[in-house]
């Protein structure tokens, strides 16, 4: 699914091995969409909300086009190596979820640790999901017809939040706790990182399989000397053979990089207040 500006692309590859060939992509567009959830949620929700709150009702969409399996992935999600393992837990799983493993330190960084119950477990930007799990996604939307907001006095954190309750109010979930998936800036500082003699960068020994390029990874990862900034030269090189003039906006002021902010200014005040 490609989150595009004005939400009315979808993109499916159907072949990982060959992702980069024209032949091997499908695009359906949101008028594709007519089951009466994606209805209700077209007409209750503009921009970022019905992007995210129409990743169950897509993933919907493509098990009843006859897939067995589909995996969604963000469009800043960049693949090192073959998920062919994610579909081949499919066949036994009906859903999989990549934690956010954001430090959980007690006695330092306790921002992190909070953010785990305030963000969410698990990152929205990954989700795995088989014929046995339609469930799941009717559960999951009807969520999103809920609510999708951020609202961390409440509980809500947009479409993401739900999925805590996806291991608790279903079976055969996996939590995939396979470390090269879904790095990120928000856990490689906690992950022992290093390369092999083959040039393969190793995430708790475990194979580099996708990284989650948001800007607090491209800050990270973009200094010349961070362990990883290999890995981002290759996701950028990558971008520029589609577009040569490519460039990463600057992404620190947007209204979601303020409200992060404030949050953190908030929680630093109410620490002092309570020692």
């Amino acid at each position: 699914m490609n989150d595009v500006s004005n939400a009315d692309l979808f993109c499916l590859i159907t072949d990982s091995n060959h992702a980069q060939s024209a032949e091997n992509v499908l695009f359906h567009f949101l008028d594709d969409l007519i089951s009466l959830p994606a209805l209700a949620i077209k007409n209750r929700y503009r921009n970022d909300a019905l992007r995210w709150s129409l990743k169950p009702v897509y993933l919907k969409f493509l098990i009843e086009k006859g897939y067995d399996s589909v995996i969604y992935c963000d469009n800043d999600i960049f693949f090192f190596d073959s998920p062919q393992f994610l579909f081949e837990k499919l066949v036994e799983k009906s859903f999989l979820l990549t934690p956010h493993f954001y430090p959980s330190n007690p006695s330092n960084n306790q921002n992190w640790l909070e953010a785990n119950f305030r963000v969410g477990l698990y990152n929205a930007g990954f989700i795995g999901v088989s014929i046995k799990g339609v469930e799941i996604l009717d559960w999951w939307t009807n969520c999103c017809l809920y609510n999708v907001k951020k609202s961390f006095w409440r509980g809500l954190f947009d479409d993401q939040k739900y999925l805590d309750l996806v291991p608790v109010k279903f079976d055969n979930v996996e939590v995939v706790k396979h470390r090269g998936c879904n790095l990120a800036g928000w856990n490689s500082d906690e992950s022992e990182i290093v390369k092999d003699e083959n040039g393969q960068f190793l995430i708790q020994n475990e194979p580099l399989i996708f990284i989650h390029f948001t800007p607090l990874t491209i800050e990270k990862f973009s200094i010349s000397n961070a362990v990883l900034f290999q890995a981002y030269q290759q996701y950028e090189e990558r971008l520029r053979l589609k577009n040569s003039d490519f460039q990463f906006s600057n992404t620190k002021l947007t209204k979601t990089a303020i409200s992060s902010y404030i949050y953190y200014i908030r929680w630093r005040f109410v620490r002092l207040l309570e020692k």
